[in-house]
């Protein structure tokens, strides 16, 4: 019994994550939710494990990225493409959220799930690389079901310097995200925008 009241209060610290919204659009222009993402990342590894050149444990990966963004319960998302002083101090932040967790849960539980959180955030393990992944799939995945209208214009060049990095150590996450990238290419050109040009600016040399 004196592990129910921190597990009912870690519950209610995560009830956030089904109000903090994302940076994405669902496809009825409602905004996706930072639960609604963790979602569907669960759902793509279910589904897309078994096709991975390097095999992983997936009971490892579904808990972590069920924690993945748990800190973003109290630090807030902070999207992508974003600059000035959230941005800079998202880290230190996080992580001290997440020592907030550790302690508010307390015992091995709350250790487990700072040690899951550790783990997808440096990405070494191949659990890690996975959900890292699929961290960023699942981000243009949902821009391209997403309206048009919701992207930004900063967000055409990540299609193609994204995904990449996260996905190079496996050939079938490498196919995903070129079946990804493809479907971004189609909404961008519906929608008027020169692709290969975007393409040509993402892709150039950096100076």
């Amino acid at each position: 019994m004196d592990a129910v009241e921190p597990i009912l209060d870690l519950l209610k610290l995560a009830e956030g994550l089904k109000k903090e919204l994302r940076h994405s659009w669902l496809s009825d222009g409602r905004r996706e939710s930072v639960a609604e993402h963790s979602w569907q990342m669960a759902l793509m590894a279910m589904v897309m494990h078994r096709h991975l050149e390097h095999p992983v444990d997936l009971s490892r990966t579904l808990q972590m990225i069920v924690v993945h963004d748990l800190v973003e319960a109290e630090a807030g998302d902070v999207p992508f493409f974003e600059t000035g002083e959230r941005k800079e101090t998202k880290a230190v932040r996080e992580a001290a959220a997440m020592e907030n967790i550790r302690k508010l849960l307390g015992g091995e539980d709350g250790t487990h799930i700072a040690e899951l959180w550790r783990e997808f955030e440096d990405r070494e393990t191949p659990e890690a690389k996975f959900a890292g992944a699929l961290d960023n799939l699942e981000v243009q995945l949902q821009h391209n079901l997403a309206d048009f209208s919701t992207w930004e214009e900063i967000e055409y060049g990540l299609v193609y310097n994204k995904m990449d990095r996260p996905c190079a150590h496996d050939s079938f996450l490498r196919a995903m995200s070129s079946a990804i990238k493809q479907q971004a290419e189609r909404k961008m050109m519906s929608g008027g925008v020169d692709v290969e040009a975007v393409k040509a600016r993402a892709l150039a040399p950096k100076t």
